[in-house]
């Protein structure tokens, strides 16, 4: 008898009795996860929006910087990689590029050389202007297929879901087996939404 078929004679049968609670670990269906469902409904979302900002040669991330330069008068570059959740490195690429087109203003700060701020620039309103009521259309579009009284509904759920997990790290506190800070302490800085999302 081959030495493989006398081992697999030999071993033990694996069955439910002899597997240990450990190694049972019951995953939700896959069309269930959270993270994935909300990465799809955003690019259910985005896909509605992705012609408009080709139509004015701007990505995604760039429409989300001028978005976010509109709803204050200037900004430092740290605290704008924050509320528009793009790492340094390419919030510094698109500065670069939207300060080539004229779409922003840059400057350093007169207390701090070293502090850069940015605001957006006459053209850059313009765009926004201009993009901006294709966008609005979209969301009008939106808001009929979905509903204005559930969109308001969904934005309020997602805005209470991220205040109920910010400022906590679940995965870290079960890798270590408790609480890494005390408990109403959020460590760093606090981070918020993106302003007007991706395309919004």
């Amino acid at each position: 008898m081959p030495t493989e078929i006398k081992d697999a004679a030999a071993a033990p049968e694996i069955n439910e009795r002899n597997r240990t609670p450990a190694t049972r670990v019951r995953l939700r269906e896959f069309s269930r996860s959270l993270p994935m469902s909300l990465l799809k409904a955003r690019e259910s979302v985005m896909r509605h929006f992705r012609a408009s900002l080709r139509h004015f040669g701007i990505t995604e991330q760039q429409w989300r910087v001028l978005r976010a330069l509109t709803s204050v008068e200037t900004i430092e570059v740290t605290a704008l990689a924050e509320v528009t959740f793009l790492l340094p490195p390419s919030l510094s690429r698109i500065l670069k590029d939207l300060d080539e087109r004229g779409l922003i203003s840059r400057r350093s700060s007169d207390a701090d050389m070293r502090r850069g701020l940015i605001s957006i620039s006459p053209q850059g309103l313009q765009l926004i202007e201009r993009a901006g009521s294709h966008s609005e259309e979209i969301y009008a579009e939106m808001t009929s297929r979905f509903g204005a009284d559930r969109l308001v509904l969904l934005q309020s759920l997602l805005r209470e879901l991220e205040q109920c997990l910010e400022g906590s790290e679940i995965g870290e506190t079960i890798e270590t087996g408790g609480p890494s800070h005390k408990p109403g302490k959020p460590r760093g800085r606090p981070r918020r939404a993106p302003a007007g999302g991706d395309a919004g």
